[in-house]
């Protein structure tokens, strides 16, 4: 499970021990005590605008995103597949996602690349005919076997748009079974990159990608950075919980890059599409993070948990958040994304 998740269940990495990990993820995924303590986005305010200038019917948050038209800047985050529930919960976000007009990605495919019997937990396309649909793969695993020829079959796998490359360190140091060789990946990431038929997405699970960072992987040809950043789900507080060592995972609960932080570092880098993930909770966290410097906005933790429920619990989350965030455009003028981008916000005192 991964993205920020919330990041969330997708991020981690796949393996065939008898322990299901991926129905251990969704299970922890939903405690409050596996969340960030501290929303960074409170930190940030808008300049109020008390004379518009502009009708609220007038405000359109609709985006383009992989050559598809969006109702709004948003991406479910990567998050499950593998596991029994991930099917269900799996099915409840693309149909939601396909309903308002929102783009969705799936966990971590390893499992099903190594298991063919969980490739359906994975396969969503049916039920998101017509929005951006993100593949996932951990990039640690270039170490461990895998290249371009396991990130195009989970390309085919879902019919998928783009391909997400998830980079875990702290998970996977913390994770009872992780795999600890994050040794020469970026020009095996730039390799694939190359030669995959779809764009490569770098991301974080929760730590942040710093703007240095943003700039390596677009040297080798990464397509975008989500930045995942602190603030949502504590994937190390998760892995400690399954490794019996919560005090190892008091101790890194906090690490990271503060997604606002990462937001703001990775857009600086020229020609960088921004993904800002990670601990947003409303539409107001959306808002902000466009006006960060983000494009697109991901959210895990409150699509999960409605999803856990059934599609229409997402789709009216998806609807929330929506409307709060074309409240916050009109409250600062903003017609437009590109507008709200522009818009002056600032960090509280």
């Amino acid at each position: 499970m991964s993205d920020s998740p919330p990041t969330a269940p997708a991020d981690a990495t796949d393996s065939t021990e008898p322990r299901d990990r991926k129905a251990e993820h969704l299970q922890l995924a939903e405690r409050r005590e596996m969340q960030a303590r501290e929303n960074y986005f409170h930190n940030y305010a808008f300049e109020h605008r008390a004379l518009p200038e502009i009708d609220l019917a007038e405000v359109d948050p609709s985006v383009s995103f992989l050559g598809t038209r969006l109702e709004a800047p948003l991406l479910i985050s990567c998050m499950t597949g593998g596991t029994g529930k991930a099917e269900s919960v799996n099915r409840n976000l693309a149909r939601a996602a396909e309903r308002a007009g929102i783009a969705v990605g799936v966990g971590s495919q390893r499992k099903a690349l190594e298991q063919p019997e969980q490739v359906h937990t994975f396969q969503i396309r049916e039920h998101a005919p017509s929005v951006p649909l993100l593949g996932n793969l951990g990039a640690v695993q270039f170490n461990y076997g895998y290249g371009h020829a396991e990130c195009e079959a989970a390309v085919e796998m879902i019919d998928a748009d783009a391909l997400a490359l998830h980079l875990n360190p702290l998970q996977e140091a913390i994770q009872p079974e992780g795999d600890r060789d994050f040794s020469t990946l970026l020009p095996k990431m730039g390799e694939v990159a190359e030669k995959l038929s779809v764009p490569v997405i770098a991301k974080e699970i929760g730590c942040g990608i710093s703007g240095a960072m943003a700039r390596k992987l677009m040297d080798h040809g990464i397509d975008m950075i989500d930045t995942a950043g602190q603030g949502g789900t504590s994937w190390a507080r998760i892995e400690a919980e399954r490794a019996d060592d919560v005090e190892l995972g008091d101790l890194f609960a906090n690490w990271g890059i503060p997604t606002p932080l990462a937001i703001q570092e990775v857009s600086e880098v020229p020609g960088t599409t921004v993904i800002g993930s990670g601990g947003v909770r409303s539409g107001v966290d959306v808002a902000k993070a466009l006006a960060l410097g983000a494009d697109l906005v991901g959210m895990a933790s409150p699509f999960l948990k409605a999803a856990m429920e059934s599609e229409e619990a997402v789709v009216n989350k998806i609807e929330r958040t929506v409307r709060e965030l074309r409240i916050a455009m009109f409250c600062v003028g903003a017609r437009s994304i590109s507008e709200i981008q522009n818009a002056r916000i600032f960090e509280r005192t």
